[in-house]
C-alpha cells in the first residue's frame, strides 16, 4: 500500500485565485447547454456555473502527461495515474453576479489511503470558498479519487439501473463537441475527455463526460423546472457515461428537497444528486 504520510504535509496548503465575473463565460456555457437565457450584467450566475470562473492557470509547459497540471505544487503529488472526480458537497449563501469581481480560496483538507479491490487507492478533499464582494457566497468541498492503472483483463464494475421514477426528465445528447467546449471554458486539458486512444491506455472504451458537466446538467435541470433559490447541493459519481450515449437527467421534488440522477441509455446510473431548496 502507499504510504501517504509524507502526502499529508500538504494537509492546509492553499492557493487563491481571482477573476471577474465577465458575461462571455456564462453566455457560452449557456449555449453550451442549450439554453437562451444567459444571466446578463447585474444577474445571478446559476449554480455550479462558478466552474468557469476563478481558474487556476498553469502554462502549458507545466502539465503533465494526461494534461492536468503537475502534481506537487498546490496539490498533493499522489503516486497513482488515474484521477476522478468522485463528489461534492456546496452550501450557497448569496448568489455570484455577473459583472462582480470574485475570489476563489482553495485548501487540502483532507488526505486518505486505503487498498481496494482494484488496487490502491487515495482520497483527496478540497474546500473551496468562492466570494464575492459582499462575502463567502458558495462554500464547496469536492473529493477527488487517485486509482490504479487498470489491471489486464480486469472487469469494469457492473452498473446499478436506477429504481426511481423521474417527474422532471431531460435527454441530453453527449458528443466531442460538447466536451470540447465545456473543458474550454473550465480551462481542463485533462486527455480523458479528448483524446481517445489515450482514454484507452486508461482502461476506458472512449471519451469520457465531465464529472463536473453532469453535475451542472442536474443542477440545470432543477433550474428549468423551478424557480426557488438553492440552499444546498450534492453528488456522488456512480459510473462514468462515455460520448456517444446520451445522458438522461431525472429528478423527483419532495418538498423542499429534490432528489435527481443522471443515467445512461441503458438506464445505468451515473450520478446521483440531492438539492436543497429555499423556502
Amino acid at each position: 500500500m502507499i504510504d501517504i504520510e509524507p502526502l499529508k504535509a500538504w494537509i492546509g496548503r492553499q492557493e487563491t485565485a481571482e477573476d471577474v465575473l465577465a458575461p462571455f463565460p456564462a453566455k457560452a456555457l449557456s449555449a453550451t447547454l442549450d439554453r437562451d437565457d444567459a444571466p446578463a450584467s447585474g444577474e445571478a450566475l446559476p449554480p455550479l456555473w462558478h466552474w468557469i470562473y476563478c481558474h487556476e492557470l498553469p502554462k502549458t509547459s507545466e502539465l503533465a502527461e494526461n494534461g492536468h497540471a503537475r502534481l506537487g505544487g498546490f496539490m498533493p503529488p499522489v503516486p497513482l495515474p488515474r484521477r476522478m472526480w468522485a463528489g461534492g458537497r456546496f452550501t450557497f449563501h448569496r448568489p455570484l453576479r455577473i459583472g462582480e469581481a470574485a475570489r476563489r480560496t482553495s485548501t487540502v483538507a483532507n488526505l486518505t489511503g486505503k487498498r481496494g479491490a482494484s488496487g490502491d487507492l487515495v482520497f483527496l478533499t478540497l474546500r473551496h470558498e468562492i466570494a464575492g464582494p459582499a462575502g463567502a457566497a458558495v462554500i464547496e468541498e469536492q473529493d477527488l479519487v487517485y486509482r490504479e492503472q487498470p489491471r489486464p483483463g480486469e472487469a469494469a464494475p457492473e452498473p446499478r439501473r436506477s429504481s426511481g421514477t423521474a417527474v422532471w426528465r431531460r435527454e441530453v445528447a453527449t458528443n466531442e463537441a460538447l466536451l470540447f467546449r465545456y473543458s474550454a471554458l473550465i480551462f481542463n486539458a485533462h486527455r480523458i475527455h479528448y483524446d481517445h486512444p489515450y482514454c484507452v491506455t486508461e482502461g476506458y472504451p472512449g471519451l469520457i463526460v465531465h464529472g463536473p458537466l453532469l453535475a451542472t446538467l442536474l443542477a440545470d435541470l432543477l433550474c428549468r423546472n423551478t424557480d426557488a433559490a438553492l440552499a444546498a447541493f450534492r453528488f456522488r459519481a456512480v459510473h462514468p457515461l462515455f460520448v456517444p450515449s446520451p445522458c438522461i437527467v431525472c429528478g423527483v421534488p419532495k418538498g423542499n428537497t429534490v432528489e435527481l440522477w443522471a443515467e445512461n441509455a441503458n438506464g445505468a446510473v451515473l450520478m446521483e444528486a440531492q438539492a436543497t431548496i429555499q423556502s
